[in-house]
């Protein structure tokens, strides 16, 4: 019976398994929606109180379009319109955000369901070879679909063409979409959930390496306010998104892309799922040494094990971005004139030493949030451990809850902290290097880096403190809390939010170093709580049941 049911309809059981998928999503890709619509609303008001006037706008245009530093990080320009403007400092960010969203749903529906063995649980009933695939997929692109609506509406609602709203959705939807469908490749290359969403980052990460090469390298058109974008943009989605160039032309030819590469892409996965065996990927795993190595026999030595390559990986990826914001230093104020948002995050006024200064602070404090998403996945491999079976043999030996979970804990807080060293090294070297300015600014750089680190360790105590006493809900709890950290310390001034809801975020608490001096208290009180949090969290594992 089984057998012939194998070789029946290789998508029975779809709509069931969509419908297992939204449950089980029912509050995570909400909130990513939430989130990323609340984003797009706050940024839209505080560009219209921005540049209110067509000669605001025009001013913008003009000097975004002939900055290559520009470019490269926000994209293209194409016309004086608000929406226009609103495309070119929101969309890019938002399209990383909503692939992120779209890469991690479909990996958490494929690849993790197989790893932590629930998918063969699955398979044993009435379901097709690639239900699940297309389950996956189906929920992904349904969830899109509701952020191309929820962005129309939000962009018409704040008074801008229907058109070029619909426009703006579809072109984020198209991107979202895209990247649903290399998740689906990635989950049948890739033999593990971190390397499917590792993999499928990096293809992110390559995309808007082009998008900003193919930017950079534009042309400016005779009317100064519009950039025509070099041939490595139209090798990206995210490239493909902005072309589509929603209140500056409404082009919808680059949604064909979407389509096609869209269905390329699924009709790869199929062909390629139906060439591996079940719980393997394509790319076969590297069989390990035959004898363990002596560290593994220690908890500190297991917990190195599995987080280096995470650290690797970020520390080689922050460092890049590290270097190309030193790499800009000299050009601060010629970028700051490009935007007036960026003037409003910054400090009015500001000017030579004291730009660069509040430069320091701003950008170090994005890359202590990224330093803080480091902290939150490695954290998370204890409790990934933990419902995949392979925590409770450790806890067998004789190795104590307290010592495995501070294994974890120490070796993530310890690598944090070397990442922002790293950061602070690199982007001072750089900034040296293209300022002149070797003594004073190289210290003051890794100042700026390593002052946020309590505020990272506060995002992982809390981090901690949930696998301990709520581990069924660590994974999205522990993203909200960074997400909410990202939208409150670096946009809820632009957002106009009182200060009690700023303060929720620990980095608001961070003294802007080096354009002020360190007070020690704040610092301390960051560190108090981080603390606090996690001993709660280690008391919290001590007395819980192992789950899964």
């Amino acid at each position: 019976m089984a057998e012939a049911h194998r070789r029946g309809p290789e998508l029975t059981g779809t709509w069931r398994l969509v419908r297992l998928a939204g449950r089980r999503d029912r509050i995570l890709l909400p909130v990513w929606l939430v989130v990323l619509l609340g984003l797009l609303a706050g940024s839209m008001a505080s560009i219209a109180a921005l540049y209110p006037t067509e000669a605001d706008r025009l001013q913008y245009a003009q000097l975004a379009a002939t900055n290559l530093v520009a470019r490269a990080f926000d994209g293209l320009m194409s016309g004086t319109s608000l929406g226009a403007v609103v495309m070119t400092e929101v969309f890019t960010v938002l399209a990383l955000l909503t692939g992120i969203m779209s890469l991690q749903a479909v990996v958490r529906h494929t690849r993790l369901e197989e790893e932590t063995g629930r998918a063969e649980l699955v398979d044993a009933a009435v379901v097709g070879r690639h239900a699940r695939l297309v389950a996956a997929v189906v929920v992904a692109l349904v969830a899109n679909l509701v952020l191309a609506i929820g962005t129309a509406l939000v962009l018409i609602a704040a008074g801008l063409p229907t058109a070029g709203s619909v426009l703006a959705g579809l072109a984020l939807a198209g991107v979202s979409g895209t990247f649903a469908a290399v998740a689906a490749v990635t989950a049948q290359v890739v033999g593990s959930a971190r390397g499917a969403n590792g993999l499928g980052g990096l293809v992110l990460g390559v995309a808007f390496l082009l998008r900003a090469l193919g930017d950079a390298l534009g042309t400016v058109e005779p009317s100064g306010v519009e950039v025509v974008s070099a041939w490595p943009s139209w090798l990206s989605p995210i490239g493909w998104g902005q072309q589509v160039r929603p209140f500056g032309g409404d082009q919808t030819g680059p949604l064909v892309l979407f389509l096609g590469a869209v269905a390329a892409l699924l009709v790869a996965s199929f062909v390629l799922a139906s060439h591996r065996d079940h719980g393997a990927g394509l790319r076969a795993e590297r069989p390990g040494p035959a004898r363990a190595s002596r560290a593994l026999t220690s908890p500190a030595g297991l917990a190195w094990r599995l987080q280096r390559g995470a650290l690797r990986g970020w520390t080689l990826g922050l460092a890049v971005l590290a270097a190309a914001f030193g790499g800009i230093a000299d050009e601060v104020e010629e970028l700051l004139e490009t935007s007036d948002e960026l003037v409003a995050l910054l400090g009015e006024g500001a000017a030579g030493d004291v730009l660069l200064d509040l430069y320091a602070a701003f950008m170090f404090a994005l890359l202590g949030l990224a330093v803080a998403a480091y902290l939150v996945q490695a954290l998370l491999r204890v409790r990934i451990e933990e419902a995949g079976y392979r925590a409770e043999p450790v806890l067998a030996t004789p190795v104590s809850r307290a010592r495995y979970l501070g294994a974890h804990v120490g070796l993530a807080a310890a690598g944090a902290g070397v990442i922002l060293v790293v950061l602070g090294l690199v982007s001072g070297t750089v900034a040296g290097l293209v300022t002149g300015a070797w003594g004073a600014r190289f210290g003051d750089w890794v100042l700026a880096a390593v002052v946020q680190f309590p505020a990272v360790l506060v995002i992982g105590g809390v981090v901690v403190a949930v696998v301990g006493w709520l581990p069924r809900f660590a994974v999205p709890l522990g993203w909200a809390v960074l997400v909410a950290s990202l939208i409150l310390g670096q946009f809820g001034a632009l957002f106009e939010l009182p200060q009690p809801v700023l303060n929720l975020s620990p980095f608001t608490h961070v003294p802007p170093a080096p354009a002020e001096d360190v007070r020690a208290l704040p610092l301390l009180v960051l560190l108090a709580v981080a603390t606090t949090l996690t001993v709660a969290g280690f008391l919290g594992f001590r007395r819980r049941d192992l789950t899964t």
